[in-house]
């Protein structure tokens, strides 16, 4: 069976994102995808793959490369429909990091998880439909991808 994994993922260097809650945020994200994830990029072949994710012109650039760092495609995406998404979900973490720095009540911080949680849903799906046909990816892959779309964009 073809290995249809990613190995690596990286970020450009970009200067601190705003906390050390949202720099964990985005390691955790990156140590879940390695730990298990499925990424079938359509007609490149068996991987396992190396991606890396940055910003261009407003836009987001999925470069995909072999293990050994041999390109393969990079794919383009509009930002404009996960615009909305990134915006709720840096008011979320914020609101997170807010509730749990200063003590607030167990029911507010699972509230707050909860939003971030069905939020987190809704990006993976735009992003499973937005990569339809170019590139298959299970649902908690997309969700965490999703992390690391919306830390790309802390760092602007």
């Amino acid at each position: 069976m073809p290995d249809r994994r990613l190995t690596r993922i990286e970020l450009p260097e970009a200067p601190p994102p705003p906390s050390n809650y949202a720099e964990a945020d985005r390691r955790q994200a990156i140590d879940d995808i390695l730990r298990g994830n499925r990424f079938d990029p359509k007609g490149m072949g068996a991987g396992p793959f190396a991606l890396k994710l940055l910003l261009q012109e407003g836009r987001l650039v999925l470069d995909i490369r072999r293990e050994d760092d041999t390109p393969l495609r990079a794919l383009v995406l509009a930002m404009g429909p996960f615009r909305r998404l990134i915006k709720d979900y840096h008011m979320l973490v914020q609101n997170h990091e807010e509730a749990v720095l200063h003590g607030a009540m167990e029911a507010r911080v699972q509230a707050i998880d909860m939003g971030r949680r069905g939020l987190h849903n809704e990006a993976a799906e735009l992003l499973i439909e937005r990569l339809d046909g170019r590139v298959g990816l299970d649902f908690e892959t997309a969700r965490r991808l999703f992390t690391l779309i919306a830390a790309l964009h802390q760092r602007v």
